[in-house]
Order: structure tokens, then sequence, then C-alpha cells
């Protein structure tokens, strides 16, 4: 059995090719909208819920697993160092995939911070117009550093927890945009000119999460730009390409 930690569109192509190898797949999300979109893909067991350690372990000890995938967000630091130890304590192979980064430019308004708090504090010192893309799952930092006069757009998952947590932040509905991405070049710069924006904040998420649109988008409006920096984690058995990942799950099945 391989259990798979999904959540990301990376996690859903893998899922595909496992099942499409003949694989027995499970694969967890945190999120309702993460099922709904899982679920397009048959023969595949989807788990909804957060598992913290304990959970965990016995979803992986009662599914009978011996190979875990981490295809988990880069950020999500937490889920990534729960699943290392379990794996290890129960002597399950964990892989690790993580989809490359994006090589930043040289761009004179672009600031490189470490965390979602620096970030925040940054945004709100270059401009009173922040429009961030890191989804909603860090927005007190940035309704915390705000100020009466400063508006802050936030773009999100067209799911109804993300609208929700906007508003549990007292995000205005028409600071929110719920769509999914990525987003192209043009799209990402009309959303800037749209709402004003001064400043722009983004995670490092590769190609795949829409980076480098929204960098290129950001420069050619003569925006500052935030990035936060990825997690320094050290991983094991980690994958960037996705056939050397089926390879190497192909070659722990046989050991």
């Amino acid at each position: 059995m391989i259990f798979l930690a999904a959540g990301t569109q990376d996690a859903r192509e893998i899922a595909l090719l496992l099942l499409e190898k003949g694989y027995e797949v499970t694969a967890s999300v945190v999120s309702e909208y993460g099922k709904i979109l899982l679920q397009e893909q048959k023969n595949l067991t989807v788990i909804e819920k957060m598992l913290d350690e304990k959970l965990l372990r016995e979803c992986l000890q009662n599914s009978k697993v011996n190979i875990f995938i981490d295809a988990s967000h880069p950020y999500a630091v937490n889920i990534s160092k729960t699943a290392m130890q379990v794996c290890e304590e129960l002597g399950i192979v964990y892989i690790r995939y993580e989809r490359p980064i994006t090589a930043l430019p040289q761009y004179d308004k672009l600031y490189k911070v470490e965390s979602f708090e620096a970030a925040a504090v940054k945004a709100f010192e270059l401009g009173d117009n922040v429009f961030l893309t890191t989804g909603s799952r860090h927005l007190r930092e940035f309704t915390d550093c705000r100020k009466e006069n400063q508006q802050l757009t936030v773009r999100v998952l067209p799911a109804l927890e993300s609208v929700q947590a906007c508003i549990n932040e007292k995000i205005s509905l028409k600071d929110i945009i719920a769509m999914q991405g990525p987003f192209s070049h043009a799209l990402n710069k009309a959303m800037y000119a749209q709402t004003k924006a001064q400043v722009v904040v983004m995670k490092n998420s590769g190609k795949l999460g829409g980076t480098d649109t929204k960098i290129t988008a950001a420069i050619e409006a003569g925006l500052a730009l935030i990035v936060i920096d990825r997690p320094q984690i050290k991983y094991k058995n980690i994958f960037t390409d996705k056939e050397a990942l089926l390879k190497k799950i192909g070659q722990s099945i046989v050991d």
C-alpha cells in the first residue's frame, strides 16, 4: 500500500501516475476542496482529516502502508516533519517529492524574507495597498500588521473554508478574490491594476504554483515584491522529477 500526503496539483498528478501503474493508493488531504479534486480519480481512497502524529501512526499501521510519498506543499513543514518521524519509527519507506523553486530575478524592489510575520511587517512598510497571494492559512499575521487606512487584498482558493477564514479575519468581501490558479502574467497584472496594489506578497511555490507569472507581472507593473523563502528541512529520498520518483517507488517495492 502506498500512502500519499496530497493537497497539491503535484500530488494529484502523482496519484494518477501511480494508479496507472496499478498501485493501491490512499491519499490524505486537509480540506474538503482537496478531497473534491482528488475524488475525480477512480480506485483511490481519500482521507480528509488533519493527521497529527498519533492519527498518522494509526492510519499507516491500519492500512499496512509500506511506502509513504510526501507530496505536501513545500511550506507545509509540520506535515513533513511528522511523516518522517512516524515512518522511521514504523520502518516505512519515506519519499519526498518537491517541486523545483523559481529562480528569483535581479530587481531592486524584490525583498526575500524567512517568515509570514516578517513578510507582513515589510509589506505594510512598503505600501498601503498589499496584494496577498499566499492563501488563507496565514491571514492573521497580515491583519494584525495592517493599520486602519491600509488595504489588504487576498487571493484564496474558491472554497467555503478559505472565504470563511477571510471573513473571520474581518477582511471585506470586496477585498477577497476566490479563484484557483495558477494565473497568467496578463491576469496577474490585471488583478494588480484593478486592486491598485502597491506591494505583492508570495511564496516561492515554483512554476506550477504560478510564482514566475506573479513575479513578471509585478515587475512589469513596477510593484514591490516580497517573497517568503521556503523552509529549510533535511529530507530523506527527495525528488523533483516525477519519473525518477516512480523509479524509486518501483525499486522500493522490489526491495
